[in-house]
């Protein structure tokens, strides 16, 4: 029969460690994402996105790419950049945003939003609701035909 300290060391060997699962981007890890030119991104990403990007990058979103480019070098290591304020909504999340903070505007304010890696190929747009939620309570004078026996005081 076993020890109980051998039992233990026994249960902490078998015991699968937690893995993570691997990023990849339609079948493209992370790294080599990152690697890649915007030439060779257009044929992963989908055909409004590769129409987009071969009309050429504008200003505006080239702007926004080079000031995330210097938040994040001048951020301390291991700390989340400064946040790049922009109201480019129908700008397409590309691999060299992955860790920035973007403010994307709502039309009201700007949404703080941390890119990751799953938002590549996304526009900046979904990630910023520009409509409050509706909560439905109890319906309004006026609502039901009903209400309008119902004395207004």
């Amino acid at each position: 029969m076993a020890t109980p300290q051998e039992l233990a060391a026994l249960a902490a060997a078998t015991k699968k460690k937690r893995t993570f699962r691997k990023f990849t981007f339609r079948g493209v890890d992370l790294d080599q994402l990152l690697d890649m030119s915007y030439e060779q991104l257009m044929t992963l990403v989908h055909a409004r996105a590769r129409r987009k990007f071969s009309r050429g990058l504008k200003r505006r979103p080239l702007a926004l790419i080079k000031k995330l480019r210097k938040a994040k070098k001048e951020a301390p290591p291991m700390e989340k950049p400064a946040v790049v304020k922009t109201h480019l909504r129908n700008m397409i999340v590309v691999p060299e945003m992955i860790g920035s903070v973007v403010g994307i505007h709502n039309g009201k304010t700007f949404n703080q939003v941390e890119m990751k890696p799953e938002m590549v190929g996304h526009y900046l747009g979904e990630f910023a609701i520009t409509y409050k939620p509706v909560k439905h309570g109890r319906p309004g004078i006026g609502a039901t035909h009903s209400s309008r026996f119902i004395p207004l005081k």
